[in-house]
């Protein structure tokens, strides 16, 4: 009864700052307006609010679930998309598609940065599970290091071949550019959503260990890379679609665990939830903290983000002093 309670609340609360949201911006739209059949009112709603909080609510919901499944997957708190090096791949893969094919369109670069992300995930758990480390902590360093080599790569070749420019709005995790039209993209997020609510038995049992997961039947390696590939590939649509958005997958499934525990299943509503209103809120203080001017939403995610992982950091190294103490 209190799961179903949290559920409804987080879901009415998401209902409340979308309604709020699309009447917030420089060109004032009024309901009466759009009611009364304002056809400037009726085209900026259509046009740019609406898809701008599709948009901004699916990026919340895919970064979430994405870091859910790769801590689950990886056994670690610490991993998501943003120290796992998969929204660095995710850049990478962006580059290689304007390098050899410039004409591309934004499927095709879509296409470039679901291959990069996955791979780049793959690669960073597979040398976590040969490496084995016994501090957890080590986990996400390693990872934000193997990002940086990437990222390094990444400016190396945008330098090379004149770049720069062209890659700097995936840089920067950014919604005031979404228009219809711009954004739809970003619907993948729905069936991988769902794809990983149907096969979320199988990454909690996989989250148990190797051995653990041959015992029961289930194959190791394969649901690993499923889920892993699930991860990286929401992660690739958003960043085509919105750019950089950090933190995400790291603090919001965290902060839905301390509530309802570690099982995925039951998690995964609630952190999909929470994570559009964390990245809802975010950006609605990006449009009215300067106004009429906009910060982008990387900004305000990364000084909120930032402060939650310091203390969940905290909490998580606190217990474990304490009992090297003890």
């Amino acid at each position: 009864m209190k799961e179903k309670k949290l559920t409804l609340t987080l879901s009415a609360i998401l209902i409340i700052l979308s309604a709020v949201s699309l009447f917030i911006g420089v060109i004032s739209i009024e309901l009466s307006g759009i009611l009364s059949g304002d056809m400037h009112q009726i085209q900026v709603f259509l046009i740019s609010r609406l898809p701008r909080l599709m948009a901004v609510v699916l990026a919340g919901v895919g970064m979430s679930v994405a870091g859910l499944i790769m801590q689950q997957l990886c056994m670690n708190k610490f991993v998501s998309p943003s120290t796992g090096a998969t929204i660095a791949s995710s850049q990478l893969g962006i580059l290689l598609a304007m390098i050899f094919l410039p004409s591309s369109t934004l499927a095709g670069k879509t296409v470039f940065a679901f291959i990069s992300a996955i791979a780049g995930t793959y690669i960073f758990v597979y040398f976590m599970q040969k490496i084995r480390f016994n501090d957890i902590i080590m986990v996400p360093l390693t990872g934000i290091m193997f990002g940086s080599i990437i990222g390094g790569l990444t400016e190396y070749l945008s330098f090379r071949y004149g770049m720069v420019q062209a890659l700097s709005s995936w840089l920067v995790g950014d919604f005031s550019l979404i228009i219809r039209g711009r954004y739809e993209i970003v619907y993948i997020v729905l069936p991988l959503v769902v794809l990983a609510f149907l096969f979320a038995n199988h990454f909690n049992i996989v989250g148990m260990g190797e051995d653990f997961s041959k015992n029961l039947g289930v194959n190791y390696s394969l649901v690993l890379f499923a889920g892993l590939s699930i991860a990286a590939m929401i992660t690739a649509g958003i960043v085509v679609t919105a750019g950089t958005i950090p933190y995400i997958g790291l603090i919001v499934p965290n902060i839905v665990s301390m509530f309802k525990g570690d099982r995925i299943k039951s998690n995964l509503i609630d952190t999909a939830l929470f994570g559009a209103i964390f990245v809802l809120m975010c950006d609605m203080a990006g449009r009215l903290i300067m106004y009429p001017y906009e910060i982008p939403v990387n900004l305000t995610v990364g000084v909120l983000g930032s402060i939650i992982f310091i203390m969940l950091l905290i909490k998580k190294l606190n217990p474990v002093k304490g009992a090297r103490q003890s």
